[in-house]
This record gives structure tokens, C-alpha cells and sequence, in this order.
């Protein structure tokens, strides 16, 4: 069975090297027949949006955000979806920068 990300939110377990989200910025997700999407802000982005499709447990997208300084970028993601030891949906990601050098991974994880 599939859990639905609709109007659930989810921060990130630990700051993201390589990257800006950190443990302050909040997704709130939603979803709708195979559609994901989510704005974001906290920490050092200023505002976040993603977009993309889900197919069972694995999620890819692209995504754009305004950083504290000012500065865009943008990248893509593919994602698995889990569940971590004590129960919260947890979104695995694999993200790549399309508009800046750089790679990486990161764990987001539901906010109870």
C-alpha cells in the first residue's frame, strides 16, 4: 500500500553538505494521481518549490529555490520513500545541481 505525502511535512535529519537545505528548512508536500510537488523555506532558503511524479515508492522531480543571499538555483532529485525506525515516513534523496557544480544525498524526515 502506498501512504499518500499529501499535506505532510518533513524536515531534514542533518544540514546538507553541498547544498542549502538544512535541519530548519520545512517541505510541505502534497499529491495528487502520480503528481508530487512541495514549497519549502527555512534556514538559509528564502523559498523552495518542487515538482514531479511518483511511481510507487520512488519519487523524481526537479527543483528551484531563492537562498538567503538572493541567489537561484535549481537541480533534480530522485527519491525513495521509507519509513524510518521509529515510524515517520522518510524521503531518501539523491540530488543533482543543474545550475552550479555538485551532487549529493540527503535524508528528510515527516515532522510529527
Amino acid at each position: 500500500m502506498t501512504i499518500s505525502l499529501d499535506g505532510r511535512r518533513f524536515a531534514a535529519v542533518t544540514d546538507v553538505v553541498a547544498g542549502e537545505v538544512g535541519t530548519e528548512t520545512i517541505f510541505t508536500y502534497h499529491e495528487r494521481a502520480g503528481e508530487v510537488w512541495a514549497e519549502y523555506a527555512g534556514g538559509s532558503i528564502r523559498r523552495g518549490y518542487l515538482v514531479g511524479t511518483r511511481e510507487g515508492d520512488r519519487l523524481e522531480f526537479r527543483y528551484v529555490q531563492l537562498n538567503a543571499e538572493g541567489q537561484t538555483s535549481s537541480g533534480r532529485c530522485v527519491t525513495e520513500v521509507g519509513v524510518s525506525a521509529d515510524g515517520r515516513l522518510e524521503l531518501r534523496e539523491r540530488w543533482t545541481w543543474e545550475s552550479r557544480p555538485g551532487s549529493g544525498t540527503s535524508v528528510v524526515r515527516e515532522i510529527p
